[in-house]
């Protein structure tokens, strides 16, 4: 589990830890005494630097290690007739850690990786741990009831009550579940970044 601090968002000048209150917003230039000085709108100093910094977004706002980011990318242009940038987000978005964070079961997908990692979800009626398990179409992702009760969960059905699920995903508000429609839509533009570069970095 990589643990992202405010630091590297105002650094990336992107917010990617997932906090609500994330220093970035408040503070939007880098770190540092010098962090003020810096010019944002200032192009990167290299098409090596650009890339770079793109896939430090990508790769923080999942949460994810080099060698896993690197694999799932590695994944998605060695399969063939599928645009590379549209199956690399097909490939994060169905991670199950993202999942939980998608069904608003956590508020941050690093509490959705810990959600899972603490055997709280289910997938297809069986506990899950493993946050990179890919979840496929018509799969059910569900709270255990076992942990349902707990502090974690306490105050989840207000979440929920004004959370909108995403259109690949159909959320039972009620039962706390969720079925996975269809393969996550997400696009960079979306999210705010360029995956496109992700895939030039790597083929260097």
């Amino acid at each position: 589990m990589v643990r992202v601090s405010c630091k590297v968002c105002r650094r990336l000048g992107f917010s990617v830890c997932g906090r609500e209150k994330c220093a970035f917003r408040k503070k939007p230039y880098a770190p540092g005494v010098h962090g003020k000085g810096l010019k944002r709108s200032r192009p990167s100093s290299s098409e090596y630097g650009a890339q770079l910094k793109e896939k430090q977004k990508i790769k923080f706002l999942y949460g994810l290690r080099e060698r896993q980011f690197r694999n799932i990318v590695k994944t998605a242009t060695a399969t063939k007739g599928v645009e590379n940038t549209r199956r690399i987000m097909e490939l994060l978005e169905g991670r199950l850690d993202n999942v939980v964070y998608r069904l608003g079961f956590a508020p941050t997908r690093a509490a959705g990786r810990q959600l899972v990692g603490h055997g709280h979800i289910m997938v297809n009626g069986r506990k899950v741990t493993i946050p990179s398990f890919e979840v496929r179409v018509g799969d059910r992702i569900a709270i255990r009831p076992q942990s349902a009760v707990k502090a974690v969960f306490g105050n989840l059905d207000i979440l929920l009550k004004k959370y909108e699920a995403p259109s690949w995903i159909e959320l039972d508000k009620g039962k706390k579940e969720g079925v996975i429609a269809s393969k996550p839509n997400v696009t960079d533009a979306d999210l705010g970044v360029n995956s496109g570069v992700v895939v030039e970095f790597y083929s260097r």
